[in-house]
């Protein structure tokens, strides 16, 4: 029994999620993504990928799916050539303590109402809403390119949210998703996949909800509604499933050390099928 996993793990599942977002935003205990601490850079990352898939930025609409409450992301890509950036997050409100102080350099794509910081609509539109609501759905226009990063291991209906996503993307536009397969308290990899669901979900998943999704897991998931999906592994960790694979679940293995051991991906998801 891992009881330095364990303790810190409870704690995080009982954790208001007000509190969580709270330390998250400031970096404190938890550590933001890359989008939440170097947008620019960020930007940068989306860009050089998508070049390598051979799409290019310049004179795109774009899709942020889980854009976390900020509009520093959306604004770096607007100054690298987007033409239009749709924010999509049901859970995360705005942020308008960080979104205040961009304000003064970037009135081109953002607006002071009431005190709050807005969006200018012809740069960029706001969605709270949930994208499973065929209504909500119906109100966004589909885009050039659709994005995520440390999002997709968070989400609760993987297979109804990608079918949904699919709706929002043109027939010859391409989504991108960084994904994370690893237990969020890094220093335990694979640690959450060695209790059973009812332990997991429980007891030990963390407010910010952790599927377990394994790398075929969101193969399948990808290709049940795009015709061309390419998920690359960008990272692995050999040496340490290994270490812990006795106590691994058989359900979250497939007997393929290349495949189990799977820590990061990107999925490139192309040709949405009708």
């Amino acid at each position: 029994m891992n009881l330095k996993y364990l303790i810190p793990r409870m704690a995080r599942h009982f954790l208001p999620e007000k509190l969580v977002r709270f330390l998250l935003l400031r970096g404190w205990i938890i550590r933001p993504g890359i989008e939440t601490s170097s947008p620019a850079d960020a930007a940068e990352r989306y860009k050089h990928d998508l070049a390598d898939a051979g799409v290019e930025m310049q004179g795109k609409s774009i899709l942020i799916f889980g854009y976390g409450g900020r509009f520093s992301l959306a604004i770096e890509l607007l100054k690298l050539g987007a033409t239009h950036i749709i924010l999509v997050d049901k859970f995360a409100p705005p942020d308008d303590a960080h979104n205040l102080g961009l304000l003064p350099l970037n009135e081109q794509y953002l607006k002071e109402e009431q005190r709050c910081v807005t969006p200018r609509p012809e740069s960029i539109t706001l969605i709270e809403q949930d994208i499973l609501s065929e209504e909500v759905r119906s109100a966004i226009p589909k885009v050039d390119i659709l994005l995520s990063s440390s999002v997709y291991e968070h989400l609760d209906e993987v297979e109804k949210i990608t079918k949904s996503l699919a709706t929002l993307t043109k027939p010859d536009g391409i989504q991108l998703h960084y994904v994370d397969l690893r237990d969020h308290y890094f220093k335990y990899p694979f640690e959450m996949l060695c209790y059973s669901e009812k332990i997991w979900y429980g007891w030990l998943n963390p407010s910010s909800n952790h599927n377990r999704y394994r790398l075929w897991d969101y193969e399948k998931a990808f290709e049940q509604y795009f015709s061309d999906v390419n998920l690359v592994v960008t990272e692995r960790d050999e040496a340490t499933f290994e270490a812990i694979r006795p106590r691994i679940r058989p359900e979250f293995m497939r007997g393929d050390i290349a495949e189990d051991s799977v820590t990061l991906i990107k999925v490139f998801a192309r040709e949405p099928k009708s």
